[in-house]
């Protein structure tokens, strides 16, 4: 690693574009700086509200913009797909914590963040252009795909085992198909009808639908 960012310290002080003059972290042991990490995050979400392409954006303007140089962008970031899937996330809404133990609560509780995901996103133009694009360049997309969608669809299934071990839900049926029937009425909400209302008891509505099943009561 040592090798690596001294590689490219040189090849910035090539560039003219030399961390001994735009970064400011000290030489001794390079630690991370939440400061300059604050400050690339800051800088790419600034000249993509500018209106900057996220493909003409290149690792040379994000430093020149956040005020550091681009060793200190690579120390964090293997390339821009890393960096602009951590933009992404860092403007989103938080993923809340779940007790990891919990079946249908901890469900209930990425199902809700799902519901606030998708508030933000409608209220976030700038979210809603930078999805836009990330969908129209393949490796962008598979890098957010593969470190947030795929490990938060591996949480909810998680969750879905655990809940049918404790006895909350049926267990004559396939762990995938449980989890699709309680994400998919929260993708339809917040992706494919985006002008769907989104109410605070939305979850609460969906998993005692579910719960209850369709079919009508005999009475």
């Amino acid at each position: 690693m040592q090798g690596q960012d001294g590689e490219r310290d040189r090849c910035e002080a090539r560039d003219g574009d030399g961390p001994g003059a735009a970064d400011p972290e000290p030489r001794r042991g390079r630690p991370r700086s939440a400061a300059a990490e604050r400050a690339i995050l800051d800088a790419v979400i600034a000249l993509l509200e500018a209106g900057e392409p996220l493909a003409g954006l290149s690792i040379e303007r994000i430093a020149r913009t956040a005020g550091v140089g681009k060793a200190t962008i690579y120390r964090r970031w293997s390339g821009k797909e890393e960096l602009f899937v951590d933009v992404v996330r860092d403007m989103e809404p938080i993923d809340p914590p779940v007790s990891g133990t919990a079946g249908l609560a901890d469900l209930r509780v990425m199902l809700e963040s799902m519901r606030t995901r998708g508030l933000a996103q409608r209220s976030s133009v700038l979210l809603v252009n930078i999805f836009a694009q990330m969908k129209s360049h393949p490796k962008l997309w598979q890098e957010y795909s593969g470190t947030v969608i795929a490990p938060r669809r591996v949480a909810m299934l998680e969750a879905v085992r655990r809940a049918v071990a404790a006895g909350e839900l049926r267990d004559d049926l396939d762990v995938e198909l449980i989890d699709d029937l309680f994400v998919g009425p929260m993708l339809v909400r917040t992706v494919h009808r985006p002008e769907a209302p989104l109410p605070e008891d939305l979850v609460d509505r969906v998993i005692a639908a579910l719960l209850g099943g369709l079919a009508p009561v005999r009475v």
